[in-house]
């Protein structure tokens, strides 16, 4: 596989940027977004999107092509951003999360969740 670099750019500011894009796409009426569209056609719909894109990431796996899980991977990336836009949930709110369950094993921190 290639290595991507991202020399310009610290990895989590893409992050950030394409986040703080797509919250002020759910609030534009351009008709002009693709991320746009998926917020005007709903939950279900964006739902639909998110699944496709995970189900591609699992055939890229399968199918062994690094170059091919990255670009997957970026879609479902920016799929779960979508989601996350759309219940007004903020990269901290995840970020706390993941930092919450820092050092907790996952079987323990699993059985722990309500």
């Amino acid at each position: 596989m290639q290595k991507r670099s991202t020399e310009k750019m610290n990895d989590l500011e893409v992050f950030n940027r394409l986040h703080d894009l797509i919250v002020s796409r759910k609030k534009s009426v351009t008709g002009k977004s693709y991320t746009e569209e998926l917020f005007r056609k709903g939950q279900d719909h964006l739902l639909k999107k998110f699944g496709e894109e995970a189900l591609e990431v699992m055939m890229a796996s399968k199918d062994d092509d690094s170059d091919h899980v990255v670009r997957e991977l970026a879609d479902l990336w920016f799929h779960s951003l979508v989601v996350m836009a759309y219940h007004d949930i903020s990269m901290g709110d995840v970020a706390g999360e993941l930092e919450r369950r820092e050092g907790i094993s996952g079987l323990e921190e699993k059985a722990g969740r309500k």
